[in-house]
């Protein structure tokens, strides 16, 4: 794609992962002419290393695991896997997915050659700040540099994997989030460090693919601390079904390289040290603002002590500089990131301000089965001193999960104590949960309370009437009662002077 004449733009982004692409046509909404620049591949993290690659890793792995399921009334024969093979879906998927935001710079490139008219240009290389008002870029492919200057910039440069301080990665035997198509055949043992979400998801794919014996090293006293005990004590519990071996509260000491294979060192907490054979180590730690090299010293800003960029609330950081995604403090989802950069868009060029609320943001972890979170969960209600009640539907006793043989999962809708019972937040686990938590999404954003909600009539049979059921269960007019499930349906409520009691 050929840069116009000019170089000077109403916008320049800086990153074309899914912020910096979804800034960029809000700005060509508005009428403004803008410059998109990506040093790597376009869509960033989330389409190459991220969401987008992870998430086709997890389909097909789900798929393989129901495909060699023999409890079914049918067996597959000769059933085999090969990762040379999903390494080559996955590509195909991120390249689709990258191939359809090519065609859409383009289009908007080439009908900004024909007349005059707002447009994108897309420039592959490195930017750096020269000033407040000008970029320097240098090309890609080393032909040169283009000095780009523009009325207001967009940093949305994303993330990369964290690092581990002593120990390096080679994206060979070592391995991040970003190296796992690295590997040219599945690993017969892999230890993943880290149980956060990224960790837990690797952890659940590749024991869902049933060619690796997983270890996941765990620093905390149970995987997803910032959850719930219920729900992360379901999602430990599954993933020991799935044959991955657990371990809490233990560190990494050192990893030491063999001929053919590591040793893994790990220190437990009571004293104990574990060596674990493996042929790959995973590190899923967190993710680190990318950040560097930007000239943004130059400009005067300078990244907090944790390493990300402070905005203010349009998304401002300094001068007419913006920023969005990964690089702020808030947390690292493609959703998020699209969400900013398009409100820091209408911003700064004068659209309707309102501030972003991040209060109710849906969250799907791809663990097996899918869980998803919305609003407050009882932590966070204690926390806050906030009287709740809350009920717990199993999805043993849901029609179209019965109908799916896939009754492992769960509701869980927690209401706020008074009359009017307000939905506060939700946790469900099982077939579409992805899909269903929007819906109370929404009802949370409406200030909703469970009788209205309860006026709606549900499809049947449904994974959504397992929310109508848990709302009853608050009411006592469920279908089903916990007095003749009591493993299966549960309710309680809690206030910062009694506790819990019996809801």
């Amino acid at each position: 794609m050929n840069a116009p004449g000019s170089s000077h733009y109403d916008l320049a982004v800086i990153g074309c992962g899914p912020g910096g692409f979804a800034g960029a046509m809000r700005a060509l909404d508005l009428g403004k002419r803008v410059c998109v620049i990506e040093a790597g591949q376009i869509g960033g993290a989330g389409v190459m290393w991220g969401a987008l690659a992870s998430k086709t890793m997890w389909e097909l792995a789900k798929d393989y695991d129901v495909a060699r399921k023999v409890d079914r009334g049918y067996r597959a024969a000769e059933l085999t896997v090969d990762y040379t093979e999903v390494r080559a879906s996955i590509l195909a998927a991120v390249e689709e997915k990258q191939q359809q935001m090519l065609s859409q710079l383009e289009t908007f490139s080439a009908r900004r050659r024909r007349i005059e008219a707002p447009g994108v240009t897309y420039l592959r290389g490195h930017a750096r700040f020269i000033d407040p008002g000008r970029l320097e870029v240098a090309a890609a492919d080393g032909g040169g540099k283009t000095m780009v200057t523009a009325d207001r910039f967009l940093v949305a440069t994303g993330s990369r994997p964290r690092r581990l301080e002593n120990v390096a990665t080679d994206q060979h035997r070592v391995l991040d989030s970003d190296g796992v198509l690295n590997l040219r055949a599945f690993p017969r043992r892999l230890v993943i460090l880290g149980a956060g979400i990224i960790g837990c998801e690797y952890a659940t794919i590749f024991s869902n693919f049933g060619q690796t014996q997983v270890f996941l090293v765990d620093s905390a006293e149970r995987i997803i601390p910032y959850e719930d005990p219920d729900v992360s004590q379901f999602v430990s519990a599954s993933l020991k079904a799935n044959k991955v071996q657990i371990y809490h509260s233990a560190t990494l000491r050192c990893v030491v390289q063999g001929t053919e294979d590591i040793d893994v060192v790990l220190d437990l907490a009571g004293g104990q040290s574990r060596v674990i054979k493996a042929d790959a180590l995973l590190v899923a730690i967190g993710r680190t603002p990318r950040l560097d090299d930007l000239g943004l010293e130059t400009v005067g800003i300078a990244p907090d002590a944790r390493g990300f960029l402070e905005v203010d609330p349009s998304g401002r950081v300094a001068h007419q500089i913006y920023a969005c995604g990964d690089v702020t403090a808030h947390p690292s989802l493609v959703n998020l990131a699209e969400m900013e950069s398009r409100h820091a868009v209408a911003a700064m060029f004068g659209g309707p301000q309102r501030i972003l609320s991040y209060r109710n943001m849906s969250t799907v972890m791809f663990f097996k089965p899918t869980l998803a979170a919305v609003g407050l969960n009882e932590k966070a209600c204690q926390r806050k001193k906030i009287a709740y009640r809350v009920a717990y539907f199993s999805l043993a006793l849901l029609p179209r999960a019965i109908a799916m043989r896939a009754t492992r999962g769960f509701v869980k809708i927690i209401v706020g104590a008074g009359g009017e019972q307000k939905i506060l937040g939700m946790r469900a686990a099982g077939p579409q949960a992805s899909n269903t938590i929007m819906s109370v999404a929404m009802l949370i954003d409406q200030d909703r309370g469970i009788h209205d909600v309860l006026k709606s009539l549900y499809p049947h049979p449904t994974m959504s009437e397992a929310i109508q059921e848990c709302l009853r269960l608050l009411t006592g007019t469920s279908v089903y009662k916990p007095e003749a499930f009591p493993d299966l349906l549960r309710i309680r409520a809690w206030d910062s002077q009694r506790g819990y009691c019996e809801g």
